[in-house]
């Protein structure tokens, strides 16, 4: 049955915006053919707004990025001039490496020199603070000149034989050795000698049944480095014990000097951490 001329027009007429439509969209436009950026009023409505193509149909073309305009040198951070100064001082000396000319090798002298006087002024001006200004001053604390130094541990010396002639007041040791342990031989005289000289009750513990020539009333283990929270594999170990808390401070394990064991001891009773260092 033959269709109507105007039926036929409208389909061909549906079929030809279908076909440009396709056209139109899988085929990119030239600079020169694509449209101009509409402001909103211009717009039209039932393109931009109630189809809702979305951003690439310039209803709203995205805005181009803002230019940074880069700082003048005197408005930079001290942190970007020194990298800049680092920077300049690596690529001269590999300039001066890679081509080894005269004026190469000489610029990066130069360069290297002026920022070794910029170090010189620096130190001497921190050493100048430092001089003017005693709380900066470390050495006052702890010297390190000859005279100072040795004022200084006669001093400490003086402070820490106070501490340890009253520790056995509040305070014990439980020393903790292996028959089996070569280092226990080593360590086992000196803890007795520290013990000796300051009246310190020592427990000494044997950790794996045998007995010690030094501590002849020892005690076998029965888990007590476990309930005071030690490390149950490492002899010798030297605890002290605090009546008054009722707590186990740990000194250190393997061979420590008699001063060592007696700065520690020292240290942990009367000092508080970050005031003696």
């Amino acid at each position: 049955m033959p269709v109507p001329a105007n039926k036929l027009g409208q389909r061909l007429t549906a079929a030809w915006l279908l076909a440009a439509s396709l056209l139109a969209v899988s085929l990119p436009a030239s600079a020169e053919d694509q449209p101009s950026v509409q402001t909103a009023d211009s717009q039209d409505p039932f393109y931009c707004e109630e189809r809702r193509l979305g951003y690439w149909f310039y209803c709203t073309r995205p805005r181009p990025p803002e230019r940074v305009e880069p700082r003048p040198l005197d408005e930079q951070s001290a942190t970007s001039r020194l990298d800049a100064i680092t920077a300049e001082l690596r690529e001269l000396k590999a300039k001066a490496i890679l081509e080894p000319t005269a004026e190469n090798v000489t610029a990066y002298i130069r360069f290297q020199r002026r920022q070794l006087d910029q170090a010189s002024l620096f130190s001497d001006v921190w050493q100048r603070s430092i001089w003017q200004e005693p709380e900066l001053d470390y050495t006052l604390q702890r010297p390190v000149s000859t005279l100072g130094k040795r004022a200084w541990q006669d001093n400490r010396k003086t402070e820490r034989d106070s501490v340890m002639a009253h520790l056995s007041e509040r305070y014990g040791l439980f020393y903790f050795f292996a028959q089996s342990c070569g280092a226990c031989e080593v360590m086992s005289p000196i803890v007795q000698g520290v013990a000796t000289t300051w009246h310190i009750t020592v427990r000494a513990i044997s950790t794996d049944g045998g007995p010690s020539r030094h501590f002849p009333r020892y005690t076998v283990e029965t888990n007590q480095r476990q309930r005071m929270g030690l490390d149950p594999g490492i002899t010798p170990a030297v605890v002290l014990w605090d009546a008054a808390a009722n707590r186990a401070i740990p000194i250190g394990y393997g061979v420590m000097s008699a001063d060592e064991l007696q700065d520690r001891i020292y240290l942990l009773t009367s000092k508080e951490a970050g005031r003696d260092y």
